[in-house]
């Protein structure tokens, strides 16, 4: 068998073997990728467990910012109150 015989044959079974290789990569490429879903999966459902509570935190922080704005308000009036009194005795 010659050097010109056997280059082919050499070849081929390189091929083989550059296949076998590319497929078993390809079947860790693919386990990874399942791995990583699993994860991003189950990173999801935390973050949406806590969805929840950073709707009541943002309920909680609405509703005390209605009851200042009307306690403000309710100062607010009793001052213009007071200072129209004022006025209106001023101009007695």
């Amino acid at each position: 068998m010659t050097f010109v015989e056997f280059l082919p044959i050499m070849v081929q079974i390189l091929l083989i073997i550059l296949l076998i290789i590319l497929i078993i990569v390809g079947i860790k490429v693919i386990n990874i990728i399942n791995k990583t879903d699993k994860i991003l999966d189950n990173v999801e459902n935390k973050i949406n467990s806590f969805n929840s509570v950073f709707n009541m935190i943002d309920t909680v922080g609405n509703n005390i910012t209605k009851g200042i704005s009307n306690i403000v308000e309710f100062i607010i009036n009793i001052v213009n109150k007071i200072i129209k009194k004022r006025k209106d005795n001023d101009y007695e």
